[in-house]
């Protein structure tokens, strides 16, 4: 933690920028330590201020040694006028995308300073993992792996599609996942073409192709996994758009390399989609980042200039979704390498039919 503090006010210094406030939870942990539910960071270029309330304060000063802890209680800007005042600066930064209007009123009217919305400062600094953190997602993606094993052996006809991801979820919290980050997606049948198809009290049923779309939280880095697999046979039609999506994840995982940008990697996979006559049916982005947050940078995706670099990690997810049919979608978890990429995920992706 404090080598991050460090890089980040070198980062301050190089922008010319006296301070920032950072209020976003994600980067407020990544740079402090700090895991209460209320706190916000102001950071100089020498100093580092984090304030919190009664209720964490000594959480904080365990967790956050090398900041000073400051009691908060009313208004923030009440709270940070005498830091502003002792430092003299006289602008600072905040997160223009996690700021609330009503707070940012309450600072430009209590602040004797200048505001400057600033956009993906710490973003920028977590995209890269440090080996630590990389051990943390490989951890993850692993028992991701055991879990889909579990599903295999519990999914049947007849279950809820809401049933499944109860089980999932159940079995994940006794592996250890800190929590969910999004709720499970089943999606089975006609619902498979609905990509967010949040598990319904729709029964499973032969013949289906049943989509599952899970996470996790372990050492508080999360984990991202989808897997689509056929309940009976499944017919000609549905083995044709498994293939398809199957290779393009394939040609994905295989060619995407550092240096690209986030559309020519989301290319890799999305041209064989469209070369198939399903690109139509694909209509969200290759894939993102994944950390701290279950989505962050870097987007893979046909508008996405991200730069892939070494020590990223993100997922592949080329699916095809039709309307009144169903879908399918294939997610692994991928750390890009110095020479190419390394699958994190390792659960079969040919199609499993139970």
């Amino acid at each position: 933690m404090p080598e991050r503090l460090k890089r980040l006010q070198e980062e301050l210094k190089k922008r010319s920028l006296e301070a920032i406030l950072i209020t976003h939870p994600a980067n407020r942990f990544y740079i402090s330590g700090f895991s209460g539910s209320n706190g916000i960071l102001a950071i100089g270029a020498e100093e580092a201020f984090l304030f919190t309330d009664f209720r964490y304060l000594e959480q904080a000063e365990e967790q956050s040694p090398h900041f000073k802890i400051c009691s908060w209680k009313g208004k923030l800007s009440e709270a940070l006028q005498p830091v502003i005042n002792a430092a003299g600066w006289k602008t600072l930064g905040f997160e223009e995308e996690h700021v609330t209007y009503s707070l940012y009123r309450e600072l430009e009217e209590g602040l004797p300073l200048e505001l400057l919305p600033l956009k993906g400062l710490v973003e920028e600094l977590r995209v890269v993992k440090s080996e630590a953190e990389v051990e943390s997602l490989r951890r993850g993606a692993a028992i991701m792996d055991r879990a889909f094993d579990f599903l295999i052996n519990t999914i049947k006809p007849g279950m809820t599609e809401k049933e499944l991801a109860l089980e999932l979820e159940y079995y994940l919290r006794r592996q250890g996942s800190e929590g969910i980050l999004f709720s499970y997606i089943v999606a089975s049948g006609e619902r498979g073409s609905l990509p967010h198809g949040i598990a319904s009290e729709k029964p499973l049923r032969s013949g289906e192709l049943v989509t599952i779309d899970f996470t996790g939280t372990f050492d508080s880095y999360a984990t991202d996994m989808t897997r689509t697999i056929a309940l009976g046979e499944p017919g000609a039609r549905a083995r044709e758009v498994y293939e398809i999506v199957r290779l393009a994840q394939q040609a994905a995982r295989e060619k995407i390399r550092p240096g690209m940008k986030g559309i020519e990697a989301d290319a890799l996979a999305r041209d064989l989609i469209k070369e198939a006559g399903f690109g139509e049916y694909f209509g969200h982005g290759l894939g993102h980042g994944l950390g701290l947050e279950v989505h962050e940078q870097p987007v893979l995706s046909p508008r996405s200039e991200s730069t892939l670099a070494p020590g990223m990690v993100v997922t592949i997810e080329p699916g095809v979704y039709i309307p009144s049919w169903g879908g399918v979608r294939i997610e692994d978890m991928v750390l890009i390498t110095s020479g190419g990429a390394e699958s994190l995920t390792e659960s079969p992706r040919e199609l499993i039919v139970i």
